[in-house]
């Protein structure tokens, strides 16, 4: 043996390798799975689709054009059996990314286990497994959209779950508390250090007033407490917000619960970097932005994420494919295995520029921070929709800059000159198109499903739910005993619907600051869309009406309240009615309120669905003339096909200027009235 092997420095291990992943049907997710999993990949992350996401069936209305589009339908125990065949549970780390129905899906999780290791007790199995549930609903609230139940209710779900697993799933981290989503809905570095430990003060609240955890327990339940982090370009700004994130954590567990063990307080996150920065326009530049983004989360050893998972390059093309997850997982590979990262201590201890940067985030959190304690904490800052307002601002302000050039993103608005990319040359074969079949098999599968259980033994285990429900015992009891019966995830959600009501969250556009100063193209538009609202009033100084909808499942808003927002700063009356709507819904308003034009955001690749019902729709309200204008994540071929059926216009991510947009819909509307 050489000298150099012999004195070579010991490495740390390193982070748990995931890839976010799951589509279509359980099938097809499984062999995914295995396959990632033979690759090197050392970890799960699974993607549910919308409708097991916010509590639905396959056959549920508001499920059409949703089912195994942005992840896995898992309607009933059946199909998590088909999820998991093959994969021994006890052996996995296994990452759920599931909120509202998250003690259903543990539920299924843990019987599938069982049912796997038929000589060993629920209890002996309960005890080997590991793995997280997101488990976080009050990011929900705040930015993706897939809550379900009011705040009270959603609070003691987890507070169940969590006393639920301390006890009996050691190795379970009941809850991931996100800040990643905050950051996609524009949160500033300080705004998502506060706003996520304000959610941890709230769960924990929860937890300890609830009375299920007694004292000396309560340490653990601090420790089992994981975060789930964005990582965005700028690289140095995020190792110092994950060092704040460490020291502002330690000081909460230690000064507010007590916590005397360092290793309970120790800040324990997972991270997928930044989806928000991926752009369509030349999207081989996304390989280096995950890359970087990579880098503040890796580097510091201090705050060094326990998983990591990357988007892939194209993701804002559409659905990523097989390969392309490779690449990714290949991406965290290399640094751990091949570059010497893993050999040193923490690289930036001692440094003055970190650490005058750290103690300006712990200075600014600290004061946001009391800002929403003052106000009750942060379900009160969420029913106020305080919160919302200050990331819906935060968001649109980042926006105006990279309109205005003064944040530069490379490829989009700047550097916009380009070779054509191999890899784009055929754009329908560089995504990956959901399987048209899905639906179609997930509802034979309910069907078949009812067919073969015991409808007796199931309204009895839903009958002790709502019981439960009621009287405020800890519901994950009753909860395993559906699964075990056979009930399917709409019946669960339900059950608890009847219960405990549903809820629609603020959403912060009404409150929101706009654009600060109007320049000359702005304020081009305002005149436009005046002088186009006179003439369609008949000179009356009538005010055009622009409906902004989002049809379906999909809860990512952010597009649509910077559209809202813009807008109204154009001069439009804006309709804005929030997330999770029927595209008969979409109809009523845009009748009701007489609107000049309709605009439909979908990002989860059900448009070729949802939109053409809102065409239809429109046309049996005898409202053919209004014109329908739409964006998303919408492939080229997709969005001709919509131009064909009707459509005005399709806006995609690579259009980035929000106030050429307003613009687009004046003369849209203009077109529509033959005033052009």
């Amino acid at each position: 043996m050489s000298e150099a092997a012999s004195t070579a420095p010991q490495k740390d291990r390193p982070w748990v390798m995931r890839t976010y992943a799951g589509h279509s049907t359980a099938e097809a997710s499984n062999a995914l799975y295995r396959t990632n999993l033979a690759k090197g990949q050392t970890g799960l992350s699974v993607a549910f689709d919308l409708p097991t996401q916010t509590g639905y069936d396959p056959d549920s209305p508001l499920a059409r054009g949703e089912v195994g589009k942005v992840g896995v339908p898992v309607p009933h125990l059946g199909e998590m059996r088909k999820l998991f065949t093959d994969i021994p549970l006890t052996e996995m780390n296994t990452s759920m990314t599931i909120n509202a129905t998250a003690m259903w899906l543990l539920a299924m999780y843990q019987v599938v286990a069982e049912e796997q290791n038929p000589d060993l007790s629920p209890e002996e199995v309960a005890a080997q497994l590991a793995g997280t549930t997101q488990n976080d609903i009050i990011k929900e609230y705040l930015s993706r959209g897939t809550y379900v139940f009011p705040p009270e209710h959603s609070l003691r779900l987890i507070a169940d779950m969590i006393a639920y697993t301390v006890h009996q799933i050691p190795k379970w981290n009941p809850i991931n508390i996100c800040s990643y989503h905050l950051q996609e809905a524009g949160a500033t570095p300080t705004q998502e250090l506060a706003y996520a430990l304000c959610t941890a003060i709230a769960v924990l609240d929860q937890v300890k007033n609830s009375g299920q955890v007694d004292e000396a327990d309560f340490e653990k339940v601090v420790g089992r407490i994981s975060f789930f982090v964005n990582a965005g370009v700028r690289f140095v700004e995020e190792t110092c917000k994950m060092r704040a994130f460490n020291q502002l954590w330690d000081e909460i567990t230690r000064e507010r619960y007590g916590v005397q063990d360092p290793k309970m307080r120790r800040f324990r996150y997972g991270v997928q970097v930044n989806s928000l920065g991926l752009t369509e326009a030349q999207p081989e530049n996304n390989v280096q932005r995950i890359v970087l983004e990579m880098l503040g989360v890796t580097l510091s050893k201090n705050a060094r994420a326990r998983a990591v998972q990357l988007p892939a390059w194209n993701e804002a093309l559409g659905l990523p494919r097989p390969w392309d997850q490779q690449w990714s997982l290949r991406l965290q590979q290399v640094l751990a295995f091949e570059s010497d990262l893993l050999e040193y201590d923490d690289i930036f201890d001692g440094s003055h520029v970190i650490e005058a940067k750290v103690a300006e985030l712990v200075e600014g959190a600290k004061a946001e921070i009391d800002r929403v304690q003052a106000m009750g904490g942060a379900i009160a800052a969420v029913d106020s929709g305080y919160m919302k307002q200050e990331l819906v601002s935060a968001h649109a302000a980042r926006r105006g800059r990279i309109e205005a050039g003064e944040e530069v993103i490379v490829g989009v608005n700047k550097f916009e000159t380009t070779e054509q990319s191999p890899l784009t040359a055929d754009l329908d074969s560089a995504i990956m198109a959901a399987d048209p079949e899905a639906e179609k098999s997930a509802l034979a599968s309910v069907a078949a499903w009812k067919e073969q259980r015991d409808e007796a033994e199931v309204a009895e285990a839903l009958a002790r739910l709502a019981d439960d429900a009621k009287s405020g015992v800890n519901l994950m009891t009753a909860t395993l005993a559906a699964a075990r019966a056979g009930a399917t995830t709409g019946e669960w959600a339900g059950t608890l619907r009847e219960v405990f009501g549903e809820f629609r969250a603020p959403t912060g556009v009404s409150g929101a600051v706009g654009v600060a100063e109007a320049g000359a193209e702005l304020t081009a538009v305002r005149e436009a869309v005046r002088t186009t609202g006179e003439e369609l009033a008949g000179h009356s100084g009538g005010r055009l009406r622009l409906l902004v909808g989002k049809p379906g499942l999909d809860g990512h808003s952010n597009g649509a309240e910077q559209v809202a927002v813009r807008a109204r700063d154009a001069g439009f009356e804006v309709i804005y009615q929030g997330i999770r709507l029927t595209p008969e819904q979409i109809v009523a308003a845009a009748v009701a309120e007489d609107v000049h034009c309709v605009g439909l955001s979908i990002l989860s690749g059900s448009h070729m669905e949802l939109v053409p019902s809102v065409l239809e729709g429109l046309r049996e309200a005898g409202m053919e003339d209004v014109p329908v204008i739409v964006g998303g994540i919408i492939p080229d071929s997709d969005g001709k096909r919509l131009i064909e059926q009707g459509v005005a216009a399709v806006y995609t991510p690579k259009d980035y200027g929000l106030t050429e947009i307003m613009g687009g819909i004046v003369q849209v509307i203009r077109k529509a009235n033959g005033l052009d």
